[in-house]
């Protein structure tokens, strides 16, 4: 029951979505081992550099509004028609921000890649095509294309802790998943409050019941970051499912009196309710 409420909470809270959606992964602290919990289906994601080729778009049709169904079918036309190299990449870019606008994060990052907008930014489109993808098949494909980009800006920029974090969550539903939190325990070694690898680790950590874990890394977050309103949720979240529940309620009237998020307040509600 934790782990599908801890979904819903963050799709309600709009906190890291996409990593829930990603296969389960359980990390054992003692032997260092990682086992991950993949899904079967496989959905296709655009590949080729070809104008032609890996562009068809129609399995976003019945999702998408029909005006803005409409304006990327027309824009789609001119790019596949353009002779002129300039013109494709206008069009690409624009085809990528529609796409964004429908949420269809896959296609945009595909358009945002043709677009030529630097190693940076393609790496960013599909980090985010990444961390919302449901297919877990579909995430590693995607998690190889954003660390291809992230390396890249790495090459040239070694202390991107930032990008060697994005890059360590993408090996969290591949085949060697330890090598991301290998990386995360990397960055906080470099940087021992650095707030996205603690954040990430945290969560990791309740994902695999190991609530003290938890414990640990939020509150050291917190120390340095005490604004992080999700860390604090999930710090509550910890207390609540460690038995400290005295601790949980008092960080729970405390969201409850900070936030003004209807959402976030009815989920304070339900976990109040049982304490």
């Amino acid at each position: 029951m934790l782990k599908s409420r801890i979904i819903i909470l963050v799709i309600a809270i709009v906190l890291i979505v996409g990593f829930f959606l990603l296969p389960k992964v359980v990390v054992d602290n003692e032997n260092e081992q990682i086992t991950a919990e993949k899904e079967q289906n496989e959905e296709p994601v655009e590949g080729s550099n070809s104008k032609s080729e890996g562009l068809s778009d129609s399995i976003h049709s019945e999702a998408m509004p029909s005006d803005l169904l409409a304006k990327i079918n027309r824009l789609r036309n001119k790019y596949l028609t353009s002779e002129n190299e300039e013109n494709s990449v206008i069009f690409a870019d624009s085809l990528a921000l529609l796409f964004k606008e429908g949420s269809k994060l896959d296609s945009a990052a595909k358009y945002t890649e043709l677009a030529s907008g630097g190693n940076e930014v393609i790496g960013d489109a599909y980090y985010d095509a990444y961390t919302f993808a449901v297919d877990a098949k579909k995430a590693n494909r995607l998690g190889e294309k954003a660390r291809m980009y992230y390396e890249k800006v790495l090459a040239e920029d070694a202390g991107r802790l930032d990008l060697k974090t994005k890059i360590a969550m993408t090996y969290v539903s591949s085949d060697n998943p330890m090598s991301g939190i290998m990386m995360l325990r990397e960055v906080l070694e470099a940087d021992p409050k650095n707030e996205e690898a603690l954040f990430n680790l945290g969560v990791l950590s309740i994902q695999s019941g190991q609530y003290k874990n938890a414990i640990e890394r939020f509150n050291t977050l917190l120390k340095s970051h005490p604004d992080n309103d999700q860390a604090m949720f999930y710090l509550a979240l910890s207390y609540f499912n460690d038995g400290q529940k005295a601790k949980a309620k008092s960080l729970f009237e405390k969201i409850k009196n900070s936030s003004t998020d209807e959402q976030v307040l009815a989920a304070v509600d339900s976990y109040l309710n049982e304490l």
